[in-house]
């Protein structure tokens, strides 16, 4: 019988010690691909959570308790179909109240957007104090609305209000004015402490916008031979589009659904002459809380609506 020699491959040699074993590997590289296909999720997942949690959620629920009859001491009479929003729209004081909402958004915006837009330009320049005054315009935007409200309040108070004390010793008016009592004189200055605490906000906004433009361009239009209004016009406005539409967008979302200003100072009164649309939403609350979660609903798509109208109109997303 013939011997037959076989010849063995020859063996790897061990890997020397602390060096990763091709399993480990496979699984590192394996864990790479998981994320890969995840893509962007396991960092945005935790914000789009948060926004079903506190958003989405919120709204289903107001959906549902809109169907619902429910009393202001929170009893569930049980499903009630559109029977709160046939209520709503049925009701007298619905017109006039979104007529006032409507009003009372056009011109807190466009006055705060106005003042903004001067007060930005302003603190752009260099003066002496500078620092102190932008420091100033921080403070209503840091003290609470509803504090800033009740203060107006006390100070409009008929009795013991030191504007009727001031305007009387000045003469200005022989006797005290009830500035809060009646929708006349209360409404002008509603829409001025609205645009009194909206102004930080929106002027720091702008402020911002206003620094990110280049001090080239500036020197390149006088070269042009550009004098102050033209450049204004055409370079400093173009530019601060991005910063102008961030502040109108958000200043029209907070001011149409204002609360402490109103309610702070007339609590929607008298009557609900100058409730908006969100203190009426409150007020119905108070004895039918399903009437009150349609009147949810409806400010819930007028802002919706609004906001799609207005980057519609404005072509938000693009660049010229």
């Amino acid at each position: 019988m013939s011997e037959q020699t076989t010849t063995r491959a020859p063996q790897p040699a061990p890997p020397p010690s602390g060096a990763p074993t091709a399993p480990v590997r496979a699984s590192a590289a394996g864990g790479r691909n998981t994320l890969a296909r995840l893509g962007p999720w396991p960092w945005i997942g935790p914000c789009v959570a948060l926004i079903l949690l506190v958003v989405v959620w919120p709204v289903v629920e107001m959906v549902i308790t809109s169907t619902h009859k429910i009393s202001g001491l929170g009893i569930d009479a049980g499903y009630n179909g559109f029977g709160r929003y046939q209520k709503l729209f049925d009701d007298a004081r619905l017109g006039p109240v979104m007529v006032w909402t409507l009003v009372w958004t056009v011109l807190v915006v466009t006055f705060t957007m106005v003042i903004s837009l001067a007060l930005a330009q302003l603190y752009n320049q260099n003066f002496p104090g500078r620092r102190l005054t932008r420091w100033a315009l921080i403070i209503p935007w840091a003290s609470s609305v509803i504090v800033t409200s009740i203060g107006f309040r006390w100070m409009l108070d008929e009795v013991a209000g030191v504007l009727n004390r001031a305007m009387i010793d000045l003469g200005l008016i022989s006797s005290a004015e009830n500035w809060t009592g009646d929708a006349a004189h209360a409404k002008p200055w509603l829409i001025l402490v609205a645009v009194f605490v909206s102004l930080p906000f929106t002027t720091y906004t702008l402020l911002a916008g206003l620094q990110t433009v280049p001090g080239e361009v500036y020197e390149a239009s006088k070269v042009d031979g550009a004098g102050k209004w033209q450049t204004y016009w055409r370079i400093t406005l173009p530019l601060l589009r991005p910063s102008f539409l961030v502040a109108l967008v958000i200043n029209l979302i907070n001011v149409f659904n204002s609360f402490p200003v109103i309610w702070g100072m007339t609590q929607g009164g008298p009557n609900t002459d100058t409730s908006t649309s969100t203190v009426f939403m409150y007020i119905l609350g108070q004895t039918d809380v399903g009437e009150a979660a349609a009147m949810s609903v409806v400010n819930f798509a007028v802002v919706i609506v609004m906001v799609l109208l207005f980057l519609k109109v404005s072509r938000f997303n693009e660049e010229n």
